[in-house]
C-alpha cells in the first residue's frame, strides 16, 4: 500500500534534524518537466536519509482562472510518487520577501533544506527577482546541494512543457495532448454525484452529475470521451462540460456523464472524470429530441475512439 503524501503548511511543518530534500515550484498539472525534478528529489532523500518535500503555493497569481490540479489532486499524484511532504505555501504571505529571506527563513530555517531542486526558470521573492544563480549562491552558503533541471521539450517543434501550454490544450479541446504532457494521466474532474433534472434518465440515458469547483480551470465546453473512476472501478461513457443550454442553462458548470453499461444509483458518490478526446462543442438544441439524436451519436463515436485506444466497451 503506497504511503500518503503528508500536507503540511508552514505554520504546521515539524522541524526535521535529517533535514530535506525540496523540490521547489508551483507545479500545477504535474507534467512531465514536474515529473523529472519530483523523482530526483525522491531518490535523492531515499539515498541520504533525508524527507522528500515537495512545495507549492495557494493564492498564486497564475491560478486566478483555476488550477490544473487542486491541492488534493496533488497530494493523490505525490502519493503515487512516494514523497513524504507536500508544503503549502500561501502566495501572499511570501510573495513580499527578498530572495534572501526566502531563502534564510522558508528554505533554511523553517524547512531545514539540504539538497534543493528547481527548473532552470524557477523565480523567487518579491517581484519574482530570485533566480538559480540566487539560489546557487544561497545554497552554496549553508552547505546545501542544488541541482537545475533543464526544460523538459515535446513535440516537432520541440516547444518547452509548461503549465501554460497545458492550459492552452484544454482550452482548445485537446485533452489527449495535455495527457501527453503529463505522461498520460488525463485531466480530470472530481466530485460527489449530485441529482439533476433527471431528463437523461427519463430520455434513456441517466447520467451521472458533478459541479466543477470553483477553484478548478474550465476546459472548452463540450462533450468529451471519458473514463470514470469509482472507487477501484474503471467505467468509460460520454461526458458533457458546460450549463445544458438545451434545458436549464445550468450554474456553475456541470460535468454530466452517460457510463456506458451502468445503471446503478450512485448519488452522494465521489466519482472523478477523466477526459479523453474531445467530441464536439456544447450547442443549444432546438428540441429535446434532437439533443436525444446527438447524444446517440456522441456515445457511438466515443465507442469508437475508445475502442481505437485498445479499450472494448
Amino acid at each position: 500500500m503506497i504511503k500518503g503524501t503528508d500536507v503540511f503548511y508552514l505554520d504546521t511543518l515539524p522541524y526535521l534534524f535529517n533535514g530535506r530534500a525540496v523540490a521547489l515550484g508551483f507545479f500545477d498539472g504535474i507534467h512531465m518537466g514536474h515529473l523529472d525534478i519530483i523523482r530526483k528529489t525522491v531518490k535523492t532523500a531515499v539515498l541520504e536519509g533525508m524527507t522528500s518535500t515537495v512545495q507549492t503555493f495557494i493564492n498564486f497569481g497564475k491560478s486566478e482562472e483555476g488550477v490544473l490540479t487542486t491541492i488534493e489532486e496533488k497530494r493523490e499524484i505525490l502519493s503515487s510518487l512516494g514523497v513524504d511532504e507536500m508544503l503549502v505555501l500561501d502566495f501572499n504571505a511570501v510573495k513580499n520577501m527578498s530572495p534572501e529571506l526566502f531563502c534564510d527563513e522558508i528554505l533554511n530555517m523553517k524547512m531545514s533544506s539540504r539538497a534543493l531542486f528547481a527548473g532552470e526558470d524557477y523565480r523567487f521573492g518579491k517581484d519574482a527577482s530570485g533566480d538559480k544563480d540566487a539560489l546557487k549562491a544561497f545554497a552554496d552558503r549553508i552547505g546545501a546541494d542544488l541541482t537545475i533541471f533543464k526544460d523538459k521539450l515535446y513535440g516537432d517543434e520541440q516547444r518547452r512543457i509548461s503549465s501554460t501550454w497545458l492550459r492552452e490544450a484544454l482550452c482548445d479541446g485537446k485533452p489527449e495532448l495535455y495527457s501527453a504532457l503529463c505522461a498520460g494521466r488525463p485531466f480530470s474532474y472530481s466530485g460527489m454525484v449530485v441529482k439533476g433534472n433527471q431528463l437523461g434518465r427519463k430520455l434513456g440515458f441517466p447520467t451521472a452529475n458533478i459541479e466543477v469547483p470553483e477553484d478548478k480551470i474550465k476546459v472548452k465546453r463540450g462533450v468529451y470521451a471519458s473514463r470514470v473512476m469509482l472507487g477501484s472501478n474503471k467505467l468509460y461513457g460520454v461526458t458533457n462540460v458546460g450549463v445544458k443550454p438545451t434545458v436549464d442553462d445550468a450554474s456553475p458548470v456541470i460535468a454530466e456523464t452517460f457510463i456506458f453499461n451502468f445503471d446503478d444509483d450512485i448519488y452522494g458518490a465521489r466519482i472523478k472524470v477523466e477526459l479523453m478526446e474531445f467530441l464536439r462543442p456544447e450547442c443549444k438544441f432546438d428540441s429535446v429530441d434532437a439533443l436525444k439524436t446527438a447524444v446517440e451519436g456522441d456515445k457511438e463515436n466515443a465507442k469508437t475512439i475508445l475502442a481505437k485506444s485498445g479499450i472494448i466497451v
